[in-house]
């Protein structure tokens, strides 16, 4: 049976909205200094790094497996995983993702893929021993809500002008070490031209885009409450994650780290870190729009 919507956040919908605006504002303003110091010379570095954009798109899902070394598993190997993710794709009206198990203690889940029939979601070992099955249903809901959200998509497209920059701006650095030539007029150098433009999109960008990722967050939480009806499940799982995350060594939470943007908790949940910089938005804030989603629906939350 397919739940129905509660309503839409249409703070966090402009909030997003806005962001993807000003990222295309900053590219298109990045590109016209290019272009005009440049005569689109520089035209091939796109092509370049949309060709690497585009092969990431499509593989993205493989990529990620790989790079977590999470394994793929039949519902024979998982039956209980199995007829969760059976459940609440019935629920959600989704295609049902592959679906894997990573082989570490610490407790996380993520999902990928570039589209709803090309996606997986995968769990550690140390998520399906340490929370509860309504809990694990809560951050599987969590996880299908990026897919149907087409989240990886957005992610990839909103992030790939940012590879350009970063790319034009090494290549600004080694121009100059290289003898790059003068501006028009005996003014300065236009590699040092290019790298400060370079740098101050790339630094814009990233800002945003980190805006962004926890903007989906938001929006995974609100999916998931919606399509369990249960809020209070999310809520105890992200509280749990997080108290359980500073059991494990430091030496195991380094090697996860390169994928803390896709897991639904980061490994550095713990750490102070400038909120302008971070991927998730704080648990608190979490749990916070959690609760009120919870009042609204009448849920009763401990």
């Amino acid at each position: 049976m397919e739940r129905k919507a509660f309503g839409r956040d249409a703070g966090l919908s402009a909030r997003m909205f806005g962001t993807m605006f000003l990222l295309g504002l900053l590219y298109v303003a990045f590109f016209v200094v290019l272009i005009s110091l440049f005569e689109l010379q520089y035209w091939f570095v796109i092509l370049l790094l949309g060709g690497l954009a585009f092969l990431q798109y499509y593989t993205s899902d493989k990529i990620a497996l790989a790079a977590s070394r999470a394994k793929v598993v039949t519902p024979e190997q998982a039956p209980e995983l199995h007829a969760m993710v059976d459940r609440l794709c019935a629920m959600a009206d989704l295609p049902k993702p592959k679906v894997a198990i990573i082989p570490t203690d610490v407790p996380n889940a993520f999902a990928t893929g570039r589209n709803p029939k090309n996606s997986a979601v995968a769990v550690t070992e140390g998520l399906w021993r340490r929370l509860e099955p309504r809990e694990i249903e809560g951050v599987l809901a969590h996880e299908l809500a990026h897919i149907s959200n087409r989240d990886v998509a957005i992610m990839t497209v909103a992030s790939f002008f940012a590879m350009v920059a970063a790319f034009i701006t090494r290549m600004a650095v080694w121009s100059g070490m290289m003898g790059g030539g003068r501006g028009r007029d005996n003014g300065p150098p236009v590699f040092l031209i290019v790298l400060a433009v370079s740098i101050v999109t790339y630094v814009i960008s990233y800002v945003l885009i980190l805006a962004l990722s926890r903007y989906r967050e938001f929006a995974a939480d609100r999916g998931a409450a919606l399509v369990t009806g249960a809020p209070e499940q999310l809520m105890s799982a992200l509280q749990k994650i997080a108290s359980q995350m500073t059991r494990i060594p430091q030496r195991d939470l380094r090697e996860l780290e390169g994928m803390n943007a896709f897991y639904i908790v980061p490994t550095n949940v713990k750490q102070s870190i400038g909120q302008l910089f971070m991927t998730h938005p704080p648990l608190e804030k979490r749990l916070e729009r959690l609760g009120a989603i919870a009042a609204e629906m009448g849920r009763p939350v401990a």
